[in-house]
């Protein structure tokens, strides 16, 4: 079929091709120069949380007279006076990233901005990751910006061909924040942006992906108690006769399956959330490119000796959970049959 070039061409688009394309810009690396101090939180934010933080989100915005973020948006950059403002929402958090050069001289000297009046926001809910980043130029050596940090967790990476290096300990300071630092040699203000967000992702992403970890072990000792009493039932199916115990019995099984699902459902979320924040983690990580600086420990070693086995206590949870699965249900329903036959 021959088309006219003078007759219009109408492509009919997916409803998300809009979305998606966006995406690719939706979180931009912004420049930074050195010294600089960033505060960096992360909220947890449900979907009713989330609309009320882009409510005071753009009235902190008219407040100062600055622009407010579009009704859509997920990202959004502000600058209030001496301060820059990096603000973000995701699918369970969202987090807000504070800066500033003034008194950036000297490392950590300002740890608790809230205390210091120098920030007023409101939370959008409830605190998960608090970190003080610090952006330091290549005047003072690795060995003397070490003493900042606990030695016995220190990690010390070099970063972007050796013209940066990334510290920090992991430790919780008596302000209630993780410290990490930036030692820039020679970096561009936009690499330098990068690598502080790369950062500060990866402090945040470990932190969610360590969450499913408290949960596998609160409902480890219920899962124990359920896997006694199915054993219980077990027995007590191979040796009852009498059909009335086998139905009393058969009740209790279900009882206890739909214990099962419930609990199950309750924690499949969680530990899918943690394997796939520590998917990311690694990206992250891949993307720093480290280098190992003298005999400090990487990042890397680091978190692989505890994100790896904690993750594997939720997978090792959630395999003990499926010998309550749907497909359990059927093979104890067909023994309950067998016994009801007797």
């Amino acid at each position: 079929m021959e088309i006219s070039e003078d007759e219009p061409k109408t492509l009919s688009e997916h409803p998300f091709r809009e979305a998606v394309l966006a995406e690719l810009h939706a979180r931009p690396f912004l420049p930074l120069d050195a010294p600089r101090r960033i505060y960096h939180y992360a909220f947890a934010t449900d979907h009713e949380a989330a609309a009320a933080d882009r409510e005071a989100i753009g009235a902190l915005a008219l407040a100062h007279g600055v622009l407010a973020p579009d009704p859509g948006a997920r990202f959004h950059y502000f600058i209030f006076g001496d301060w820059r403002l990096r603000w973000e929402q995701h699918s369970e958090f969202t987090t807000y990233s504070w800066s500033t050069g003034v008194g950036a001289d000297i490392p950590f000297a300002h740890a608790d901005p809230f205390k210091a009046g120098e920030i007023s926001f409101t939370p959008p809910g409830v605190l998960i990751v608090a970190t003080q980043l610090c952006v330091v130029d290549g005047a003072r050596s690795v060995e003397e910006l070490a003493s900042y940090f606990n030695s016995q967790s220190l990690c010390v990476v070099g970063v972007e061909d050796r013209d940066a290096q990334v510290l920090t300990d992991f430790a919780v300071d008596a302000y209630g924040f993780t410290r990490m630092m930036i030692r820039s040699k020679a970096l561009p203000r936009f690499e330098a942006g990068r690598l502080a967000q790369r950062v500060l992702e990866i402090e945040t992403y470990r932190t969610m992906a360590l969450l499913g970890l408290p949960l596998a072990r609160q409902v480890s000792p219920q899962l124990a108690n359920m896997e006694r009493e199915l054993s219980g039932i077990t027995e007590a199916l191979n040796e009852a006769h009498d059909m009335r115990v086998n139905y009393l019995l058969l009740k209790r099984l279900s009882d206890l399956l739909a214990s099962s699902q419930a609990l199950s459902t309750r924690t499949a979320f969680r530990f899918d959330a943690s394997r796939a924040y520590r998917a990311l983690v690694k990206n992250r990580l891949s993307q720093l490119q480290e280098r190992r600086e003298g005999q400090y420990v990487t990042i890397s070693d680091f978190l692989n000796a505890r994100l790896d086995p904690a993750i594997e206590t939720c997978n090792a949870v959630e395999a003990r959970q499926t010998r309550f699965s749907p497909a359990s249900r059927w093979r104890w329903s067909g023994r309950t049959a067998r016994c009801l036959k007797r």
